[in-house]
């Protein structure tokens, strides 16, 4: 077991005592990435950063629920892209068009480290992502930024694997479609 894992068990352990710089030190190794995941869900600055906050207190209020403090930071990101979720889901009920623009960071083992945004391929590929339907930009977001699989998608979305299969089936051809369109 690597230094870092140990050292997350053992601030784990302090906040599940209400230890609030053990808190403090959780919030930020976790924070910008989780600030990024919901950003790219929900596309406001700050809606994103009030999500993120909670998905925090939701995590230190639940702590005792999670089994295995290795998997703290996918458990935190499944709060976080469920909460983002649902707000997308009321504000597209409500058609809010957000005009933020969205920086992606991924969240490896051993910490957050920053894509290279400089490609001008990823920066044309985001943005083309950004005109697809809503729910098409959502489902590629999820599988191809997030990393999930179409059962979990299918749990995000509330959708059946075959409709969530189609769909991002559908999504990847259109954002092909749109692509080839713009070279």
């Amino acid at each position: 077991m690597t230094s870092t894992n140990q050292d997350i068990e053992q601030l784990l352990l302090l906040c599940k005592s209400s230890n609030q710089r053990a808190q403090l030190e959780i919030y930020n190794r976790y924070n910008k990435a989780m600030y990024n995941t919901a950003l790219r869900i929900v596309k406001d600055s700050y809606r994103a950063e009030d999500i993120m906050q909670e998905s925090f207190l939701t995590a230190f209020t639940k702590l005792n629920t999670l089994e295995d403090t290795n998997l703290f930071g996918a458990w935190l990101k499944r709060i976080v892209v469920n909460n983002s979720i649902a707000h997308y889901n009321k504000t597209a009920k409500q058609n809010e068009v957000p005009l933020e623009t969205v920086i992606y960071k991924v969240e490896d083992d051993n910490g957050i480290e920053e894509c290279s945004q400089n490609s001008d391929k990823v920066k044309l590929i985001l943005k083309v992502m950004k005109t697809l339907r809503p729910n098409y930009s959502l489902g590629l977001s999820l599988h191809l930024i997030e990393g999930y699989d179409y059962d979990e998608i299918c749990d995000i979305m509330d959708i059946s694997y075959a409709n969530c299969r189609t769909m991002i089936s559908r999504a990847k051809e259109s954002l092909r479609k749109k692509l080839m369109q713009t070279a």
